[in-house]
């Protein structure tokens, strides 16, 4: 809410119009696709469902009824999912 109107604009144009599928397919780490299902601006439909699926061996992680901006609003859960993912990802590697 604190951009300038085209900032906004071309921010919006370029992750709706950017096809990153060639390079999703390329990921060889271990990789955590975390989504809210109540995300309003980026649709966990058209993002993270074809994300987990693009990426080799992904771990999709959906919380039920997070935002956008769910980093901020769900931190403490953000973190234990990243924390959990971290920690069997070392587990698995050893």
């Amino acid at each position: 809410m604190q951009c300038g109107l085209k900032a906004a604009y071309d921010c919006i144009k370029a992750f709706s119009e950017t096809d990153f599928t060639e390079d999703l397919k390329k990921f060889d780490v271990p990789t955590l696709v975390l989504h809210g299902d109540d995300d309003q601006i980026v649709p966990i439909g058209d993002s993270a469902l074809l994300s987990s699926k693009l990426v080799k061996g992904a771990t999709l992680k959906i919380i039920p009824g997070a935002p956008h901006g769910m980093c901020s609003t769900l931190k403490d859960q953000v973190n234990a999912e990243l924390l959990a993912f971290l920690q069997r990802s070392q587990q698995a590697s050893a």
